[in-house]
């Protein structure tokens, strides 16, 4: 089984009602690229990571974690 960064970065923005513009403007990414990592289709830089749990007031360790790892 391959290791894969899981998230779930959608789901605390939803419960924050927030949009995906909104937090794209705040991290300084494009709204694609929120959906990308929304959908596990991208994997974002550790800078990346560490503004997007700021923004939220959380840990890197409780937004994404690695699926399949032992």
């Amino acid at each position: 089984m391959q290791n894969q960064v899981v998230n779930c970065v959608q789901s605390l923005r939803t419960e924050k009602k927030i949009t995906q513009e909104e937090l794209a403007s705040a991290v300084g990414v494009t709204r694609q690229t929120i959906i990308a990592v929304e959908k596990g289709n991208y994997t974002p830089s550790v800078l990346l990571a560490l503004k997007i749990a700021k923004f939220f007031n959380t840990s890197v360790e409780k937004l994404f974690c690695i699926n399949g790892l032992k």
